[in-house]
């Protein structure tokens, strides 16, 4: 059963401004004293983003990093462009009454139920440095693990789900490289290249970050490595995700998770690609972030795209591991979030 929503906000400025964040609270969950935990608010809100047309999650990200704090949306919105004005009072009017309530009881039951689940958003300190300086963040991340895992030192390899046996190698020897030397592998825990670079890595007693296209309690796909998600855990590592505790894997949450996978990393490393893959969706990403890409040069001498992509600023053509860690110390977050414009 769907909510009741309470009546619109006034589109009155000064209207909005004037009230309390007491009197918000008591309006929008009855007057029950119930003090809404941070948390909960961005979970809120972050639903509601869902449910308005033409919202999407990162003007969340975007809103409440301008504000501080999503209590701020409960309250008076004093100095905020029009833009920001707008979207926090259709937030706030599309936010079900008691959606602060119930998240406050989805997580207890989360926390009760799955223990090693924490939920990080983009209010928290420990939001990944990397991710937040893409444009288009998430506002919530599900980690299951090392939250270390998450440090700025980290490159994506990723690359296609049916790869030759020389992409296999490929992938395994840069993620060896890469471990051994204190980097974290980020990666989509899918088949092939991705299950190759997550697995060397462990084998490298290096530390790896799998991000998945799934809810973090949702039965982990490809099922073929469900052990592999409890060994990336229990090695130091992280299992991530930006959706739903419970949602299912689709199409959309796979290219979704790509642009996660993009925005944890200094750069991405695409090992094989095809011009449809999901790992090329990624390299637009990686640049669009204003992120390295790291194209391995026998892709570029087999795919027009990455052919084509080689030539382009923030792209490096490499041999082998040594030529991404050569890079990588020149590489750093900007500070600020990016979105560069491609052609």
């Amino acid at each position: 059963m769907v909510a009741p929503r309470r009546p619109a906000l006034p589109l009155d400025v000064g209207c909005l401004q004037s009230w309390s964040a007491v009197a918000m609270i008591e309006q929008v969950f009855g007057g029950d004293g119930l003090v809404a935990d941070e948390q909960a608010l961005v979970l809120a809100f972050t639903e509601a983003a869902d449910a308005v047309h033409g919202v999407s999650r990162h003007r969340v990200s975007d809103l409440l990093e301008t504000i501080g704090s999503p209590e701020r949306l409960l309250g008076g919105l004093t100095g905020l462009e029009a833009v920001d004005l707008d979207l926090a009072r259709r937030l706030v009017n599309a936010l079900p009454d008691d959606a602060v309530v119930r998240w406050r009881t989805t997580l207890a039951s989360l926390r009760e139920s799955h223990p090693d689940v924490r939920l990080v958003t983009v209010c928290d300190d420990r939001y990944p440095v990397n991710l937040r300086q893409a444009y288009d963040r998430t506002p919530i991340l599900f980690v299951r693990g090392d939250l270390d895992a998450l440090g700025e030192r980290s490159v994506a390899i990723v690359g296609t789900r049916k790869p030759s046996a020389d992409g296999l190698e490929q992938a395994r020897r840069l993620a060896t490289g890469l471990a051994r030397a204190a980097v974290t592998v980020v990666s989509g825990l899918a088949e092939g290249i991705d299950t190759a670079a997550q697995t060397a890595t462990l084998e490298a007693r290096g530390r790896t970050t799998a991000v998945v296209g799934h809810g973090i309690v949702t039965r982990t796909y490809p099922r073929s490595n469900i052990d592999l998600a409890e060994r990336i855990v229990a090695s130091g590592g992280a299992v991530v995700s930006q959706f739903w505790p419970t949602a299912p894997p689709t199409r959309q949450t796979f290219l979704m998770r790509n642009v996660t996978t993009s925005g944890l990393s200094l750069g991405t490393v695409v090992v094989e690609a095809g011009d449809t893959s999901g790992a090329r969706q990624q390299a637009r990403k990686c640049l669009e972030h204003g992120k390295q890409l790291f194209l391995l040069d026998g892709l570029v001498m087999h795919q027009e795209w990455a052919e084509r992509y080689a030539q382009r600023p923030g792209v490096a053509v490499v041999r082998d591991v040594e030529e991404v860690l050569d890079r990588l110390d020149s590489l750093a977050p900007s500070g600020q979030p990016v979105q560069l414009t491609l052609g």
